[in-house]
């Protein structure tokens, strides 16, 4: 039952999470930072009273040793959630993000000097080729997510190009940050042992300071979120600004997601967890292209198709599952 419910919240959370997240961004594009700001400190206020006990609890791993994996994570976060304030389509997105195998295995090939059988490579070149399609397909019609304020000019296409262009440089920042932190991750827990909510917790807090320097756009984008046209709530049979209503929509269901996800690595095998969160992406960019009416060509589907096939081969969930399922039947033949 644990694990049936931890599976379940981590479709209702993480795909909720894009939809309030979708709707954030279509209200106002440039609300990364802010949506950011607020997931950490809802993590944070979460792990002080139930983590350390309200500062009770001593860290297993020190706190230096967490700052280098801090600074990697408010680096990631915030250069995902603020490239859709440069044309960034959510399907982009969505696509772009999974490919963190392909810096994962830059990455360990270049520090760790790992080799690869062929199956890892033809997946990589897959994942590659998929992205590299859905973007140029997407740089074909991209279009400026900013709102236009009355008598404002509008921006040339080569304007929202340039701009588009530093979007994606910031998505494949991330990427590549991202995948060095996973190896940081593994150091840390060889070294110190596994500590996940420890993890999350010094992760959310110890960033918070670096939002200083980031105050005067979150603030900006709190008072545009207040001044949101209402929402009623149906539920309390009240009316909120309408982002205001989706930020704490994304906030929670973003917590909800990130827990789902921690019980089932502590529940189930690495094959779950696996299967679980790539059908979670493909759900959520169903969900996006069909509910958002996102533009999505014959040419994103191949693309995608590469994109999630090229995951599968890599994690290897077919001859895990065939193995799982034969496994003891071959045992009794031998």
């Amino acid at each position: 039952m644990k694990v049936a419910a931890a599976i379940s919240l981590v479709f209702l959370g993480c795909c909720t999470n894009v939809i309030f997240l979708e709707l954030l961004v279509k209200e106002d594009p440039g609300s990364g930072n802010l949506i950011t700001f607020s997931q950490f400190l809802l993590i944070s206020l979460e792990g002080f009273i139930f983590t350390s006990k309200f500062g009770t609890v001593r860290p297993r791993i020190g706190i230096k040793d967490y700052m280098i994996l801090v600074f990697m994570f408010f680096i990631t976060s915030v250069c995902n959630n603020y490239a859709f304030d440069f044309n960034i389509p959510m399907p982009l997105h969505m696509i772009f993000r999974a490919g963190s195998l392909i810096a994962n295995m830059i990455m360990g090939i270049i520090i760790l000097k790992k080799k690869y059988v062929f199956s890892k490579y033809l997946s990589v070149f897959m994942i590659t080729m998929g992205i590299i399609i859905c973007t140029i397909v997407s740089g074909n019609e991209v279009k400026s997510t900013q709102k236009m304020v009355k008598d404002a000019i509008p921006p040339t296409q080569m304007e929202i190009l340039f701009w588009w262009s530093v979007g994606i440089a910031l998505l494949t920042v991330a990427l590549f940050i991202s995948a060095r932190m996973g190896l940081y991750q593994e150091e840390l827990y060889a070294k110190y042992g596994k500590h996940p909510y420890e993890a999350l917790y010094y992760t959310h807090l110890l960033p918070l300071p670096f939002f200083l320097t980031l105050s005067s756009n979150i603030w900006d984008h709190a008072q545009l979120a207040l001044k949101s046209d209402p929402l009623l709530i149906p539920i309390l049979g009240l009316s909120a600004p309408k982002s205001i209503v989706y930020l704490i929509g994304n906030v929670l269901t973003q917590y909800m997601c990130i827990s789902s996800v921690f019980v089932l690595t502590t529940e189930c095998s690495s094959l779950t967890v696996t299967l679980v969160v790539t059908l979670r992406k493909f759900f959520s960019l169903l969900f996006s292209i069909l509910y958002f009416q996102n533009s999505f060509s014959i040419y994103h589907w191949i693309g995608t198709s590469l994109v999630f096939l090229g995951t599968i081969i890599f994690t290897e969930v077919v001859p895990k599952i065939h193995q799982s399922i034969s496994g003891p039947e071959t045992k009794k033949v031998q």
